[in-house]
């Protein structure tokens, strides 16, 4: 048997964009203008990190925390009435749980707006967890939350895939002996030539990846 966790933003739905803007977004309002190499060190970043980078080296808002808030109200509002899941990704979803296959979301997104996006985009009925590195107080550079989505699974490490839009939490994934698949989505996240050296295969869209095909490949 194997198990497959998915990333949420940016793999099974459309947000990464509204992710990247909300930085700029912010920071335009407040006459800050960030560079490719900021947007590139906060792609990395949880979001406690990614404010206080904000604060301390853009010098946005008051105090750190008052930048994680400010994110978090533009972000809240996105996921409860915009967001949407990627082309394919739901009948993806859909075909491997009436093959039997257990699944689950581990994301970087705060519990609360998570947890409202896999809602809304009709994926929360076929999950057996969805878990944020907030939910342990980590970061997708550690396999901890991998890990955690794992136990729900009932599968090791090996016969464990994981999708992934981000060429850093597939170095995490590969390092840690997960198998991968990696979503290409924007250059930011990864280019297509990171990913594919990253992942044990790469696609553009959900709709390019038959289900049996897929699990074919995975030997389940």
């Amino acid at each position: 048997m194997i198990g497959t966790i998915f990333d949420c933003d940016g793999t099974l739905v459309d947000s990464m964009g509204a992710w990247h803007e909300v930085d700029r977004t912010l920071a335009a309002e407040a006459g800050i203008t960030l560079t490719e190499a900021d947007a590139e060190a906060i792609t990395t970043m949880s979001l406690p990190e990614a404010s206080a980078y904000l604060h301390e080296q853009c010098g946005l808002g008051e105090s750190n925390e008052a930048v994680l808030e400010m994110i978090f109200d533009r972000m809240r509002a996105f996921y409860a009435n915009e967001v949407e899941a990627r082309p394919g990704a739901l009948a993806f979803v859909q075909a491997l749980h009436e093959r039997g296959v257990p699944m689950a979301v581990a994301s970087s997104t705060p519990a609360d707006m998570l947890a409202t996006c896999v809602e809304r985009c009709g994926f929360a009925p076929y999950m057996k967890t969805v878990v944020s590195v907030d939910d342990l107080q980590t970061s997708k550079r550690e396999p901890a939350v991998y890990d955690h989505a794992r136990s729900f699974l009932g599968t090791d490490r090996a016969h464990t895939w994981a999708f992934e839009d981000a060429a850093y939490a597939l170095d995490t994934l590969r390092a840690a002996g997960y198998r991968t698949g990696a979503i290409y989505d924007n250059d930011i996240s990864g280019t297509r030539d990171q990913l594919f050296e990253r992942a044990d295969f790469l696609i553009a869209s959900w709709e390019d990846l038959d289900p049996d095909i897929f699990l074919a490949k995975a030997g389940a």
